[in-house]
């Protein structure tokens, strides 16, 4: 008897996308020690495509509110765990990158299980190049504001 039909072999090859192409932020915020990094990023992505084959199976193409019903549910999931991210301390605030790069990483997710896959690449490629060019680009900024000072 096998267990694995092609469309097991399909769901496979998903759920291991969203985990590798979750790989580049989730390096990134692990070596810059922030507050999330190699296991949880893999983890929201794997969570999110998991939750939208699952929906799949039972929903199908042939109703888009179920669908965008499950997408609203996702994004409330992506943004909690996000705010969980976020502390301020006095006048500084820490974690706002990794919880945008979460609910991006959400979206990420969600496009592999619904087979969009140039939108799950653009996505993990435009979440890291934000996250490492813009950095380059705030330690200029706060260079010249700790000069200016």
């Amino acid at each position: 008897m096998n267990i694995f039909s092609d469309q097991s072999w399909i769901m496979a090859i998903q759920l291991i996308a969203a985990i590798v192409l979750a790989l580049p932020t989730a390096y990134n915020r692990e070596a810059n020690s922030r507050i999330m990094g190699l296991r949880t990023f893999p983890l929201v992505s794997l969570g999110a495509c998991a939750y939208i084959l699952v929906a799949t199976s039972f929903i199908g193409s042939d109703d888009p509110g179920a669908m965008a019903r499950i997408l609203a549910g996702l994004l409330t999931g992506m943004g909690f765990i996000g705010g969980g991210a976020i502390v301020k301390n006095d006048n500084h605030v820490k974690g706002t990158e990794s919880a945008a790069s979460i609910w991006i990483t959400g979206a990420l997710g969600a496009s592999v299980g619904l087979q969009l896959w140039s939108l799950a690449l653009m996505l993990s490629m435009l979440n890291f190049l934000v996250i490492w060019a813009f950095g380059f680009l705030k330690e200029k900024v706060t260079e010249s504001e700790t000069i200016d000072d």
